[in-house]
C-alpha cells in the first residue's frame, strides 16, 4: 500500500534534521511520499532536504510565510497528503527511526485504526539514554482521550482517520495537540494497538516543543504539580494570577478533552465508545465525574486524574469559552 509521512518543520537543527531525513529515506518499506510543511518559509528547509536526501523525489516541501505553530503546521502537512495514501505516519524533525519501523507497523493496520511502537528516549548531544522505552500501552477510546498513548512521531494510522480528523478542532489558547486528536479519532473508528518493539530514538534537547514526561508512579508530588501549573500559566495564559492559572488548568485538562468530544460527536455515527466519551466529558454532575476520574484505571496516573477533576469542576465557569466546532 502506498503511504505518506507528514513532517512539520520549523527552523530545524541541520544535523538532527539531516539525520532524521536519512532515517526516513532508508526505511525498508519505501512506498511512500514525505510531505514536509515548513512553518515560516520553505527556502532553508528545502535546501536541507535536498542535501540530506540527494534529491529523492519522495520528499516534497511545502512552505508558508506565516507561522502557525506545530499543531496547525501538522494540519497543513496532513491536508497535502495525496488522496491515494492508504496509511499515514507523522514525523518530528529531530528523531531517528529504525530502518524497519514502517515495515513492522504498517501491516498491523489491517486490523487496527492506529498502531504505535515504543521509542528509546535519548539526550542530545550527549547520546545518553534517558529511558530504554516509552512504556506506551494500548487503550480504548476513553483511555486514549484521558491519557494519550499515541505520540505522533511513533504512530501510523489508516486513511479514514485523517478523513475524520480534518479540519482540526480549536481551543482559546494553544493547548491543542495534533497526535492526541488523531488518536481519539482513530479510537472512535476501530481498535488501537501499541506494540513493545522499540522502533526509534525519541531525541530530547533544549529545542523540543513537547518533551517526554514519564510518571513512574501513581503518587502525586505536590511541588512538581505546583511547578507544572505555574509553567502552564506562564505559557498558555501569560500570567500566574489565580484566574490565569484556572484557565490554563481547564484548557489543558478537561476543556481540551471536552472540545475533542464535541467535535467528534458531529462527525461520527453514535456508538458505545462515543456515548461513553459524551458521558465522561460532557454535561452532568461535576462531582460524579470527579469521582469517576479518580477511580477509573483508564485515567492513567494520579496527577492526570486530579487535573481532570479540577478542570471538570471549573467547567460551569469556563466551558463557554470553547470555540464553535469546525
Amino acid at each position: 500500500m502506498t503511504g505518506a509521512i507528514a513532517l512539520a518543520a520549523y527552523e530545524p537543527d541541520p544535523h538532527l534534521f539531516a539525520r532524521q531525513l536519512r532515517s526516513l529515506k532508508d526505511q525498508t518499506l519505501g512506498d511512500f511520499v514525505c510531505v514536509i510543511s515548513a512553518d515560516g518559509g520553505a527556502g532553508r528547509v528545502r535546501e536541507l532536504v535536498d542535501d540530506a536526501t540527494a534529491g529523492d523525489a519522495r520528499f516534497r516541501v511545502i512552505g508558508f510565510d506565516d507561522r502557525v505553530g506545530f499543531y496547525r503546521n501538522f494540519e497543513r502537512a496532513l491536508a497535502e497528503v495525496p488522496g491515494d495514501a492508504a496509511w499515514i505516519a507523522l514525523s518530528d524533525q529531530d528523531d531517528v527511526w529504525h530502518p524497519n519501523k514502517l515495515e513492522r507497523l504498517v501491516p498491523l493496520l489491517a486490523d487496527h485504526a492506529i498502531v504505535s511502537g515504543q521509542a528509546r528516549v535519548v539526550e542530545f548531544p550527549s547520546g545518553r539514554v534517558i529511558e530504554p522505552t516509552t512504556h506506551r500501552r494500548t487503550a480504548d477510546a476513553l483511555g486514549v482521550t484521558a491519557t494519550n498513548q499515541f505520540s505522533g512521531a511513533m504512530s501510523v494510522f489508516r486513511r479514514e482517520v485523517l478523513d475524520l480528523a480534518l479540519p482540526f478542532p480549536a481551543m482559546p489558547t494553544r493547548v491543542e495537540v495534533h497526535d492526541h486528536w488523531l488518536a481519539v479519532c482513530a479510537a472512535a473508528l476501530g481498535p488501537t494497538l501499541v506494540v513493545d518493539d522499540v522502533l526509534q530514538d525519541y531525541v530530547q534537547h533544549t529545542g523540543n516543543v513537547l518533551g517526554e514526561v514519564a510518571e513512574a508512579s501513581g503518587r502525586i508530588r505536590p511541588a512538581s504539580a505546583v511547578r507544572t501549573l505555574l509553567a502552564a500559566g506562564d505559557r498558555y495564559a501569560g500570567s500566574r494570577s489565580p484566574a490565569a492559572l484556572a484557565r490554563a488548568l481547564y484548557d489543558l485538562g478537561y476543556g481540551w478533552r471536552a472540545q475533542m468530544t464535541r467535535t467528534l460527536s458531529t462527525r461520527v455515527a453514535p456508538s458505545p465508545a462515543l456515548s461513553e466519551l459524551q458521558r465522561v466529558f460532557g454535561a452532568g454532575s461535576a462531582t460524579r465525574h470527579a469521582l469517576r476520574y479518580l477511580g477509573d484505571r483508564r485515567i492513567h496516573g494520579a496527577s492526570n486524574a486530579m487535573m481532570l477533576t479540577a478542570g471538570r469542576l471549573l467547567h460551569p465557569a469556563l466551558g463557554h469559552r470553547l470555540p464553535p466546532v469546525p
